[in-house]
């Protein structure tokens, strides 16, 4: 019964602790007061850095040199590219691409 209880503070702490670093930015800049400057910047620069930094570390291992050549990884990336100019869903994009990935590693290579 212990375990229970222990798996159901493991949840009860990280929920607390989600729900205080989703509600904090409201309490500091909540209402009329206006974010920092460098607190803005950060909100428009940091999304494009980590998804180029996602990028880099999943393509890490490729070896281009050994078969398959990074063919489903190549795949992937412009399945995912062609889904979202078209149509700008992120997660079709995403999911679509993870989908051809997994179908080209797991079937054909």
């Amino acid at each position: 019964m212990s375990e229970f209880f222990r798996s159901a503070a493991l949840v009860a702490v990280v929920t607390a602790v989600t729900m205080l670093t989703r509600f904090l930015p409201f309490l500091f800049f909540g209402g009329k007061r206006q974010p920092p400057k460098a607190v803005l910047y950060l909100g428009r620069a940091l999304p494009c850095a980590i998804m180029g930094m996602l990028v880099i570390y999943c393509l890490r291992n490729v070896t281009l040199l050994v078969p398959p050549h990074g063919i489903p990884e190549l795949a992937g990336i412009l399945l995912a590219v062609v889904l979202h100019i078209w149509k700008r869903n992120t997660l079709l994009s995403i999911g679509g691409s993870t989908v051809v990935y997994m179908l080209l590693v797991q079937l054909v290579f």
